[in-house]
């Protein structure tokens, strides 16, 4: 049976100790709050080494990871889950590819515990509700400024626990309000939403966009992490799977910018708006147009 659990803030000390490539680290005195299931809030931990990541997943013992495609809209859809514990988290789930998601799921014997979108889609409806409904105490999250509902919704340094790993959340407003970027605990990995594509970032000419929200989202909240962090967007249009904070930083034809120039293209992009709008953005709004 799930519970969610709010805890106030509390004081503690603690010591901990990480082992990164026979590197050891520590952190001293945080806050901390719990939210459960699959949810609690506390301090990041140090940046991740700089061995690639899929070396030191296989020394440490990181996350399962899958990242899925749907054509129609281009998005990406990603799974994660502890190896030991099969406990699970979806981000970005699309309405079309449904089934095989699940299918995904039940073959690898998961347990899925949240389901999180980064943001309100305006392109494709979300299998959130869906999935809910064929999975028992399955829950939704969203950022609690999108204006959706969801069993969960989330804030700046909350944590989406599964297992032993957690993914924290930083609000990266600016294509909506409620956009979302997802970091997993050893700063190794971020799932980004449409705040930061690869060599792009999402549009900000609908749905409260704000270039000047998202210029400083991203350099506040995402090229802050470390240059060998990998970016994990909602969208690629070119075949493109995967980036980095250091190459985003030197590249990203756009946010390599000052923030009058990024202003300037961003308000003149004259792009068409997206073919589902009018039906994604009220079906996502409540979860897909299922019951929550």
């Amino acid at each position: 049976m799930c519970s969610v659990l709010r805890v106030k803030p509390v004081q503690r000390a603690l010591a901990l100790t990480l082992r990164l490539n026979t590197e050891g680290s520590s952190r001293s005195a945080a806050h901390t709050r719990t939210v459960r299931p699959g949810l609690g809030a506390g301090v990041d931990p140090p940046a991740a080494s700089t061995r690639r990541y899929c070396t030191r997943m296989a020394r440490t013992g990181g996350p399962l990871f899958r990242q899925l495609f749907e054509s129609e809209s281009s998005t990406y859809t990603y799974v994660l889950a502890d190896a030991e514990t099969k406990e699970a988290v979806v981000i970005d789930p699309v309405l079309e590819t449904l089934d095989r998601d699940l299918k995904l799921i039940r073959e690898l014997g998961l347990d899925l515990k949240v389901a999180v979108n980064t943001h309100c889609h305006a392109d494709h409806i979300t299998s959130t509700g869906l999935m809910k409904k064929r999975l028992a105490g399955l829950k939704s999250a969203i950022s609690k400024f999108s204006g959706a509902a969801a069993d969960i919704l989330l804030s700046e340094g909350d944590r989406i626990l599964f297992g032993k790993h957690y993914l924290t959340v930083r609000q990266t407003p600016g294509h909506t309000d409620g956009c979302l970027t997802l970091v997993l605990e050893d700063q190794s990995m971020a799932f980004t939403g449409d705040a930061l594509l690869i060599r792009g970032c999402g549009r900000t000419d609908f749905q409260q966009g704000s270039p000047e929200r998202l210029y400083e989202s991203v350099h506040q909240k995402i090229f802050t992490l470390p240059d060998q962090c990998l970016i994990y967007p909602a969208h690629d249009y070119l075949g493109q799977t995967v980036s980095t904070v250091g190459e985003e930083r030197k590249f990203n034809p756009r946010l390599t910018k000052n923030l009058e120039e990024f202003v300037n293209i961003m308000n003149n992009l004259n792009l068409r708006k997206p073919a589902k709008i009018d039906i994604a953005v009220p079906a996502n709004l409540v979860c897909g147009l299922h019951d929550l």
